[in-house]
């Protein structure tokens, strides 16, 4: 069907780069209204991002599809941060760097504060094994290179992330500041030192955080 007179396909695309800067806007201030309140009104986020709550409503039917949509976008960054550490030549330096870089995007406050709030989809679910499996290669490379502890286990990762997602003061940029020096106090502790007392009780098993993600009553 011929394009009608006068009519071309720029404001389509124009009202298509407004509705990805809103959604934008509105993941971001979701993250922020939920990290503060994990149970504030979806209406909360409609207010901070400066939309209507109509605006809002046509892209996510609700609160649960938003929780759902900041977790995953999480995960994804897990992942491709984990991705992209593979690259690195140096084991412990991918090991260390891909911490980092997890610290910095802030990943697991999400974790910590939104799980169970939401039921995970089935694709959620097949990113959070391949997550898993990218930072066992991760960890493993770490450990052949001699610098890792020998009683650390995988499942100690979640832990240290979880830690410094804990620190956040007013100041965003003094909170990476602390976070990074948190990282660098835990990652001395994963490394193998001469004399070094063994770590005590027995290490985190798999699976034994997930009664967090089933949905709370």
């Amino acid at each position: 069907m011929p394009t009608p007179p006068g009519k071309t396909d720029v404001p389509l695309a124009g009202r298509r780069a407004q509705a990805a800067r809103n959604d934008e806007v509105i993941l971001e201030a979701a993250r922020a209204v939920f990290l503060d309140d994990p149970k504030a009104p979806i209406a909360a986020v409609a207010e901070r991002a400066g939309v209507g709550i109509s605006a809002l409503y046509r892209r996510y039917a609700g609160k649960e599809d938003l929780l759902r949509q900041l977790c995953h976008d999480g995960l994804r960054r897990y992942v491709a941060e984990a991705e992209a550490a593979r690259a690195e030549p140096d084991d412990w330096a991918a090991f260390s760097g891909f911490l980092a870089r997890v610290v910095d995007a802030d990943v697991h406050s999400l974790t910590v504060h939104l799980a169970g709030t939401f039921t995970p989809t089935e694709e959620m679910g097949r990113d959070a094994m391949r997550a898993n499996e990218l930072a066992t290669v991760l960890f493993d490379r770490a450990r052949a290179s001699g610098r890792l502890r020998p009683d650390v286990v995988v499942q100690d990762l979640g832990l240290v992330l979880e830690s410094c997602a804990a620190i956040r003061v007013p100041d965003p940029d003094r909170t990476r500041q602390l976070r990074r020096r948190q990282l660098a106090v835990l990652l001395d502790g994963l490394t193998a030192h001469d004399g070094a007392e063994p770590l005590p009780g027995p290490p985190p098993a798999a699976g034994e955080f997930d009664w967090r993600w089933r949905p709370r009553e």
